[in-house]
């Protein structure tokens, strides 16, 4: 079977559109159309289903995909780098949200970037889990930490942390709420102070309500902003308050530039995935990475 076939299919499925695949190998759809579509009559079965926007693997497709996927994976990176380990330095593509991964993962890979043989080039690169999870399924990225975990065989993904939120503001909120009547009323206090988020949906303060408090925020969003960082900026300001992960706000806490508004006997957390394309752990810049991530996660708790 030609190698070449099963790389234009593989891109496919992990694609899920011929115009994607086509942009990412380089070719015109028309060609990664005609591959496909002799592949399928090499094997006598369809591995595609058509829809009106993208393809979806059949059956027979998804089982192809699995078991293909890895050792073509395996077969690029014997390319890319090189018969002679020693000469060449791998390079680990990441992706992953800004705020843990600037915070989190890159200072402890950076440790992995010495000059001790078995040390690698690190590039990384930002986005939503919807976006780091289609890239590593295309081929993108090598490692991704995600919020989601995927489904299906293609992408493996194991637990690496849970990550706390915390309700914060500055300290004069606290004093013009008033601690007792935070806790007499509840989110009730909580409706005329201004939120602070990362979007108009409020995906941090609506999670963080909904699970300590039965209900969803009562205040508008005054400050939208799409970066953690720069919400923990804001509430230090005053600008109202936000619901960020303790990691991020723990040392503003410890100076008394943000409060915590309130303690729930049960805080609300959310789980981090290490994900990887499935097969891909056998390459050792890839696994040392995956492993080293998993040790460093151990201690930020």
């Amino acid at each position: 079977m030609d190698l070449a076939l099963l790389r234009t299919f593989v891109t496919v499925h992990r694609a899920g559109s011929f115009t994607r695949a086509a942009a990412l190998l380089g070719l015109s759809q028309p060609a990664v159309t005609s591959q496909i579509r002799t592949l399928e009559r090499q094997l006598g079965r369809p591995l595609f289903l058509r829809q009106a926007r993208g393809v979806t693997p059949t059956t027979m497709g998804d089982e192809l995909a699995h078991k293909a996927a890895p050792h073509l994976d395996a077969l690029v990176e014997i390319t890319e780098t090189g018969l002679d380990d020693e000469s060449s330095l791998r390079t680990l593509h990441l992706a992953g949200p800004p705020e843990f991964t600037a915070e989190r993962a890159l200072p402890a890979l950076t440790e992995l970037t010495g000059e001790d043989g078995q040390g690698f080039a690190l590039r990384a690169s930002f986005g939503n889990a919807e976006e780091t999870l289609e890239g590593l399924a295309a081929g993108h990225h090598d490692l991704a930490i995600s919020t989601a975990r995927p489904r299906g065989a293609l992408l493996t993904a194991t637990p690496l942390c849970d990550e706390e939120h915390v309700l914060v503001a500055a300290p004069r909120w606290e004093e013009r709420i008033g601690s007792g009547t935070l806790c007499r009323k509840g989110a009730h206090a909580l409706e005329d102070v201004p939120v602070v988020e990362v979007h108009e949906s409020l995906p941090f303060a609506s999670r963080y309500w909904a699970s300590v408090y039965d209900s969803r925020p009562a205040a508008p969003g005054t400050v939208i902003v799409p970066d953690l960082r720069a919400v923990l900026a804001c509430a230090v300001a005053g600008a109202g308050l936000a619901v960020l992960p303790r990691y991020l706000c723990a040392a503003a806490l410890e100076r008394g530039d943000v409060v915590a508004l309130h303690d729930p006997p049960v805080p609300p957390l959310r789980t981090y995935f290490l994900v990887v394309r499935t097969g891909t752990l056998a390459m050792p810049h890839i696994a040392r990475a995956h492993e080293w991530l998993l040790r460093a996660a151990s201690e930020w708790a």
